[in-house]
């Protein structure tokens, strides 16, 4: 008895309740109230994006592979007194130290570079992938140039 008199309780209060107007939601308009410091935290948050780095399959010159720390950093140092715009990275894959430059999307960028390095290293200059970091300015303008 108790559940029958739960369930038409149930029935009648389900007709009694309409969920929405259908007169008021037709004209489509929404009034947002906020804070107005919401508005500078999404331009500080916009702002922050793109100073960041983002990492992607790309390949660099990698210009020695050596087990030797000392002459890893020679080299590192060589070019990026030659190319300081370029970005160098020396990176250590137990037993070798292998200094790698750029940050390509394509292989034939970097083939570019490693033409122009492969004189001043005698060890051989290769194109090798690798995840990049491309920053959201250069991804930009790479954007616009295509």
């Amino acid at each position: 008895m108790h559940k029958f008199l739960l369930l038409i309780c149930c029935l009648f209060a389900g007709t009694c309740v309409m969920a929405q107007d259908n007169a008021t939601a037709s004209n489509g308009s929404v009034k947002v109230i906020k804070d107005s410091r919401v508005d500078a935290l999404v331009k500080k948050q916009i702002y922050i994006n793109s100073l960041a780095i983002r990492n992607q399959s790309g390949f660099r010159v990698q210009v020695i592979s050596t087990n030797k720390r000392a002459d890893a950093n020679e080299a590192k140092q060589r070019v990026m007194q030659l190319y300081p715009d370029l970005r160098t990275y020396m990176e250590f894959q137990a037993p070798y130290f292998k200094v790698r430059v750029g940050d390509y999307k394509t292989r034939e960028e970097a083939g570019e570079l490693r033409d122009k390095l492969s004189s001043l290293f005698s060890g051989g200059v290769f194109v090798v992938p690798s995840t990049i970091n491309v920053s959201l300015d250069k991804e930009l303008s790479n954007e616009e140039s295509n």
